[in-house]
Formats: C-alpha cells, sequence, structure tokens
C-alpha cells in the first residue's frame, strides 16, 4: 500500500490483522488457548519480566485480543488498547491504575444507571469516592475538583437520554486541574466521535454493543490515548513509581506513550482476571468489519424515527441531539456531524404507567436491557436499568418516570415506525 493513511472503513476491516502465518487463513482465527509455549528459559524470563513482548497466559492477553486491540486503538486515534471481558469490567481496570483509598474522580451525572449504581456503591469498598458534576454546566466540573481528584468521567453521548457532552470544556477542566479525562464512548463508536481527537487521554468501551453490534458477545476495552504524562507531581505511584512485582520498572519511564495500557494489562488485568475470552474477540473482530455500515443506517433510522416521535400527540417530548429544536443539535454538529446515534428517550404524556404498557404493546422491538443491537431495542429505564435511583437522582440521570428509552436498529425505519403508532394508539 502507498503512504496514505488508511480510512475509517479499511482500519475496520484490516487494522491489526494479517493472514494466520502457519495456514494462511485470511479470516482472525480463535486461538481457544489458556497457555502459549516459551522458546525456552531465558525468553519465558525475559516475558515474565516486561523485557519482551509476547503471549504467556490467555488471562493477559491473547493473539486473537491482541488484533482486536489493534483494530480499535486504530479507529480510536490512541497508541494502545486492552480488551476486557466487559465494560464494567473496564472501567474498575482504568480506576485501579488511578486511584488510592480515599481518593476522589469526578463523573458526570448523565451516564449509564449501571455505571452510576458501579460508582456510587461497589467503587466504596475500594475506598473510591465519586464526585458528582453536572455535564450542562462545565463550572460544575471545576467545583468539584480538589487535592484528592484523580480523574474526571463522561459519556460522549450520554446513555440513556442521547445527550452530547461538551469533551472538550471538560477536557479543558481536566488539564487546569492535572488528571486524565476518561471518556466512554460506547453509544457513539469512533464512527461518530473519536473523544481523543477532543482532549480525551483514555477512551473506554463496552464492546457488547455498537462495536460488536449483534447481541452476541460481552466485552469490554480500554484505548491509551498516550497523552498524559503520568510522572508528574507522583499524584500515580502505579505508573510512575518502581513496581517491586517487575523489579522496580517504572511502567512511564519504561512504556512512554502506551504505559497506561500497560499498566492496565501487568497490574489490573493480570491480577483481577477480567479476561476477555477469545471466542467473543473473534466474535466482536467480526461485528467491527461492518461498524461503518451500521452505525450510519443506525443513525438514519434514529433520526426518521424521532422525527416520527415529535410529532405524536401521546408524545410529551423527545430528546434527540439529531433534531435541530434539541438543546444538544449544535454539540452534536460539532462533535458528530455524521449522526447523533441511536439512543434516546421520549417522555408519554400518561406517565409512568404510559411507559410500562407502551413496552409491552410493541411487537419488532424487544424489550431487552442493551443497546447498540442490529435489532431494534426498548426499555422503560424507571422501572428498570436507573430503578435503583430514587426519584430524584432519576430526573438528574435522564431517566424518569415517564421516559422510555429506544436503541434503534438497522431494520426498515418505516417498519419501526408502524410499529411505534401501532403501540402508542393501543
Amino acid at each position: 500500500m502507498s503512504d496514505r493513511l488508511p480510512g475509517f472503513s479499511t482500519l475496520a476491516v484490516h487494522a491489526g490483522a494479517q493472514p494466520d502465518p502457519t495456514t494462511g487463513a485470511r479470516a482472525t482465527p480463535i486461538y481457544q488457548t489458556t497457555s502459549f509455549v516459551f522458546n525456552d528459559a531465558d525468553h519465558a524470563a525475559s516475558l515474565f519480566g516486561l523485557q519482551a513482548f509476547g503471549n504467556i497466559y490467555t488471562r493477559i492477553g491473547n493473539p486473537t485480543n491482541a488484533v482486536l486491540e489493534e483494530r480499535v486503538a486504530a479507529l480510536e486515534g490512541g497508541t494502545a488498547a486492552l480488551a476486557v471481558a466487559s465494560g464494567h469490567a473496564a472501567q474498575v481496570v482504568v480506576l485501579q491504575q488511578l486511584l488510592q483509598p480515599g481518593d476522589e474522580f469526578i463523573a458526570a451525572r448523565k451516564l449509564y444507571g449501571g455505571s452510576i449504581n458501579q460508582f456510587t456503591h461497589a467503587f466504596k469498598s475500594f475506598g473510591w469516592n465519586v464526585v458528582w458534576a453536572d455535564p450542562d454546566d462545565i463550572e460544575s466540573f471545576e467545583r468539584a475538583v480538589t487535592p484528592r481528584t484523580k480523574a474526571i468521567f463522561i459519556e460522549s453521548i450520554a446513555n440513556p437520554g442521547g445527550s452530547i457532552t461538551d469533551i472538550e470544556a471538560i477536557s479543558t477542566v481536566a488539564r487546569k486541574a492535572g488528571v486524565p479525562l476518561i471518556v466512554d464512548n460506547t453509544l457513539a463508536s469512533p464512527y461518530l466521535i473519536r473523544p481523543i481527537d477532543h482532549g480525551a487521554d483514555i477512551v473506554v468501551h463496552s464492546l457488547t454493543k455498537f462495536l460488536g453490534g449483534h447481541g452476541n458477545s460481552l466485552g469490554g476495552i480500554i484505548v491509551d490515548a498516550g497523552t498524559f504524562d503520568w510522572s508528574t507531581g507522583g499524584k500515580y505511584p502505579m505508573l510512575s513509581e518502581p513496581r517491586p512485582e517487575y523489579h522496580g520498572i517504572r511502567l512511564q519511564e519504561t512504556f512512554g506513550n502506551f504505559a497506561f495500557a500497560i499498566a492496565c494489562r501487568v497490574l489490573g488485568l493480570r491480577d483481577l482476571g477480567p479476561a476477555l475470552s477469545p471466542f467473543n474477540a473473534f466474535m466482536i473482530l467480526t461485528g467491527i468489519e461492518t461498524l461503518p455500515l451500521r452505525m450510519q443506517r443506525h443513525c438514519d433510522n434514529a433520526k426518521a424515527v424521532a422525527e416520527f416521535l415529535a410529532g405524536h400527540p401521546a408524545v410529551a417530548s423527545v430528546s434527540y441531539a439529531g433534531l435541530p429544536s434539541d438543546k444538544y443539535n449544535q454539540l452534536a454538529r460539532k462533535y458528530a456531524p455524521k449522526g447523533a446515534g441511536a439512543v434516546f428517550t421520549f417522555s408519554l404524556k400518561g406517565g409512568y404507567d404510559a411507559g410500562v404498557s407502551l413496552v409491552s404493546k410493541l411487537q419488532l422491538f424487544s424489550h431487552l436491557a442493551n443497546v447498540g443491537d442490529t435489532r431494534s431495542l426498548v426499555i422503560h429505564p424507571a422501572s428498570t436499568t436507573h430503578s435503583q435511583l430514587d426519584d430524584a437522582a432519576k430526573v438528574r440521570s435522564g431517566a424518569g418516570p415517564d421516559v422510555v428509552r429506544l436503541s434503534i436498529g438497522i431494520e426498515d425505519k418505516e417498519d419501526l415506525i408502524a410499529d411505534l403508532e401501532q403501540a402508542l394508539g393501543a
């Protein structure tokens, strides 16, 4: 190939992959093995001592997973990536490298309900404290910064309401505070938004959603932007201080602009163990090959459905950044010009009962707790994904009692609209 940099669609098919050197297989094989044979004792010692790259044990790394990691890193514009068992696992592994007991991180209030629950409750047992900020009020992030702040966490497109976050503005706050900005890019995918281009230092995904795209495999991934200096100020000892388990290596000093990805692998994944199976990596790789085609269809369908709902008499409001009247439309034009995503919410005039009733009457939409599938999906967040929150917190996170969330698939948009029309009429 010439010196031309490959385009997004080319990377989605080819990045990280080569024909298998032994068999010539064109598709990336599933290396369904627990362990890998060493060349000799010196080779084994060099692998365990981080003096050479290679495969040891599938909990730490696997050739199938490595292709997935390189591909997503290329699509996001990062230096390296690490695949793990789920999006939640990615968040645990990331924050384990950054936080000590008693430390804090700032998170946007508009997040996936499972993340809110994880941050509020599960992380307490680690001594990690979350401080909430309003993504519609950038100054609230500045006010939340304290000497114990070690990171800021946001979603590029927020779940469930589909609001667009001003990544660059919050990145400025993070730079001023001297902490990394972590962006969950699950709902956008790198096809719509590349957070690293707007100041993110770390990107995480639930691979289960749009990247895999077919609702058949769990997975998560961490992408290192290679932009943050982990040695400044001694805030991040996991990366800047000598690691006793690796003969005193300083990861920042040794691995430079992909030190964070290495730390997540050799300090996080190695010890916490949330490994992604090679089979799931293979399934997700296959899904990524069609990501550009699927995402554009998702977005086109979502806009058509949102426009239909906005004009329906039973609908009180529609929260979709792709609509010109939406409060996030200008941010959508800036950050996601190809489309505002496929996940959004709308409110029904009949309140909680109307939301529950609508879900039961839809026939083509599947009622389940997932997004990013080729199939169109529906859920009533207040009674499911956000049910653990009190009423005020539900409203703040965009999951009030009258709210229904849709994840628009790649079916014919006319069929989706017809299904909604019959359910709303009923």
